[in-house]
């Protein structure tokens, strides 16, 4: 069941107010989730990167193939890792397309697309209650 007017109306009201009151505190709310997520993965990616170097290096002072193995493995996967979050990672002031928050704030299909999500997790929600 989608909001009525009025509570599309109610709910639009209070966004713009939200803006209105505390604009940084709004803007924090819509967040950059993926950059910030991506920016994570590719360092974590760096850092388990660095952990195969000092895996294969034990490993060849060791004498241990298997372990230069796995560092080898180790290293090649953080590789992928990083450079796939490196190239799926949006630019400094760019928000890809399906990203909350992504867009020009004002912008009516932006608007309606925040108003489609609140409008699925309200169905979503009654649904459950329903059951």
């Amino acid at each position: 069941m989608p909001l009525s007017e009025h509570e599309q109306r109610m709910l639009e009201q209070m966004e713009r107010a939200l803006y209105a009151e505390d604009p940084k505190f709004a803007t924090a709310l819509e967040g950059s989730g993926l950059r910030t997520y991506t920016r994570r993965r590719v360092y974590q990616a760096v850092a388990g990167f660095l952990v195969g170097i000092a895996l294969l290096m034990a490993g060849m002072v060791a004498q241990q193939i298997w372990v230069s193995v796995v560092g080898f493995l180790v290293m090649l996967g953080c590789a992928v890792l990083a450079v796939t979050g490196w190239r799926k990672a949006p630019k400094p002031g760019e928000q890809p397309s399906g990203v909350p928050g992504g867009g020009s704030r004002n912008s009516p299909r932006q608007r309606r697309s925040m108003m489609d999500r609140i409008e699925q997790r309200w169905q979503r929600r009654r649904d459950e209650q329903g059951q």
